[in-house]
């Protein structure tokens, strides 16, 4: 459930809620609501996010930001009850905030039964986006908890959060595979040096998801890390989706009939399970036209626009992806969309977060792909979207294009050039690919010339070894710095250790 708080109604309320919020005790200890995954924002702009929690039961969501830590002159928003038709969970929109503002604010939830009882607050930051120029900084990855490997407490749980958190960015970008829905864990998995990993375990991730409730746990169990929870309170995530929110490869007409795991053998009706848990645990807007649309542009300041692509919801079939005709990826509105998005755009940089690489040859078995990328060779099948895309980039004259992606669980810079490619009709680009999180490393990846890429970085696990577990290293984000004195873009791919494996800064096109 979500509410959509103006400046005018926020301010109708006064400061009345600091009291409720700072004595807790009005209620018996025992019996008082909890917040149970701690809190989030998202979806951060100028004027405001969105920001989340959830309870432990039926409650009224209370919420209050100020500009200081201290909370003084706090603002009141109006309360939202969250039932369970949402999991408990609560999203509100916060509107009319100062631009690049540090936000403090918190939240509490009181019972329904017993609206006397109340939970202790829980506090979170975001910094409202700049109206002027100002040093931009994020950062980007994905996977996380894939391939068997959850939170092992004694190796201290997710770490790259903590890695990430160190660097304070304005936000992160969340490329995908939010989490491994069918992905079951086990209590302990022994490792190549015959120790045990040891998973914290709740019931729901011993199976793959099929109910709804599978599906939200899930998402749940990842912000029983600490780490996470630490790195959610502090830093507005803008999050998209992949496969792994339902299961591996899938795609709308797939169908499990083979798959003993599953039941339900329609992924249509996982998917739609799955969309509803997603936007219920995640603070990210609603689209009122589209509610499980999740492609959208999200602006943060004069410098930066930052467009999010679905390359899963709309596209056909996997299959061996050489048809001389094009075949659904992207789909024709979501192409459309972007184009349009692209071409009003004024900010200095565009950056396209997309949940897949455009070069790299994912696979789906053996005869079929999984993204666009299907050999050497001309556009082919799924190709024509992509090329359509950079076609239009070039002749529109949209200026200033990176890439960002996760997805193939390794990190690598690469650079596109219609002199490398099959298809000439773009403008030269760079890609920047890293991940995972907290999952299996794997790679390098096999490549198509289609588009010309170039490897320009590339760290993946030695040859021969896959499925590395986090304690091994290869645990991968990327970092993004956006100059207010020059308007240069340095990128940096990073690892869990916070060590810098590689950096490169872009000059702007401002003619």
């Amino acid at each position: 459930m979500s509410i959509r708080i103006t400046r005018r109604q926020a301010l109708a309320g006064g400061a009345a809620l600091a009291g409720s919020l700072a004595m807790p005790g009005l209620s018996r200890a025992a019996t008082r609501p909890l917040i149970t995954h701690g809190v989030q924002s998202g979806d951060v702009a100028h004027d405001g996010a969105m920001i989340w929690a959830r309870a432990d039961r039926e409650s009224k969501m209370m919420v209050e930001w100020s500009t200081t830590d201290t909370f003084a002159n706090a603002t009141r928003v109006q309360p939202l009850s969250v039932g369970d038709t949402s999991d408990f969970t609560g999203k509100m929109l916060l509107e009319g905030l100062p631009s690049d503002q540090d936000i403090f604010y918190r939240v509490a939830m009181a019972d329904l039964s017993d609206t006397n009882s109340v939970s202790e607050a829980v506090t979170g930051h975001f910094r409202t986006a700049p109206g002027s120029l100002r040093d931009v900084s994020f950062v980007w990855s994905g996977d996380t908890a894939g391939q068997g490997w959850g939170i092992d407490e004694g190796r201290g749980g997710m770490t790259t959060y903590a890695t990430m958190l160190g660097h304070r960015p304005d936000f992160m970008i969340h490329s995908g595979d939010t989490v491994y829905a069918d992905g079951p864990l086990s209590a302990e998995v022994e490792l190549k040096d015959g120790t045990m990993w040891k998973n914290v375990m709740v019931e729901e991730k011993t199976k793959v998801a099929e109910t709804l409730n599978e599906f939200r746990a899930a998402h749940k169990y990842n912000m029983l890390d600490k780490n996470v929870r630490a790195f959610n309170a502090e830093v507005p995530i803008l999050y998209q989706w992949d496969d792994h929110e339902v299961t591996n490869n899938w795609y709308p007409n797939e169908t499990f009939a083979s798959d003993d795991r599953y039941t339900e053998k329609s992924a249509a009706k996982l998917f739609a399970r799955s969309a509803q848990a997603f936007f219920e645990m995640y603070p990210i807007r609603v689209n009122a036209a589209e509610p499980k649309r999740v492609y959208r542009k999200v602006s943060y300041g004069p410098m930066l626009d930052v467009f999010f692509l679905d390359m899963r919801t709309y596209r056909d079939d996997n299959d061996g992806n050489r048809q001389p005709t094009p075949k659904d990826f992207l789909g024709a509105e979501q192409i459309a969309w972007l184009k349009g998005a692209l071409s009003t755009s004024k900010a200095t940089w565009k950056v396209i977060a997309a949940d897949m690489p455009i070069g790299m040859m994912v696979r789906d078995g053996k005869e079929a792909f999984e993204n666009m990328a299907n050999g050497d060779g001309p556009v082919l099948g799924r190709e024509f979207d992509i090329a359509e895309v950079l076609s239009f980039i070039k002749h529109a004259k949209v200026k200033n294009t990176v890439w960002l992606t996760a997805d193939v669980h390794y990190t690598a810079a690469h650079h596109y050039s219609p002199e490398r490619a099959e298809f000439q009709d773009f403008e030269p680009f760079w890609e920047f690919v890293s991940g995972p999180l907290h999952a299996g490393t794997f790679g390098p990846s096999e490549y198509d010339n289609t588009f010309g890429p170039k490897v320009e970085f590339a760290k993946a696990p030695p040859e021969g070894e896959f499925n590395l577990p986090p304690s091994d290293g290869y645990q991968f984000f990327g970092k993004v710095d956006i100059s207010a004195a020059d308007r240069t873009m340095t990128v940096s791919l990073l690892d869990a250790a916070d060590t810098l494996l590689w950096s490169t800064t872009i000059a702007p096109d401002l003619a």
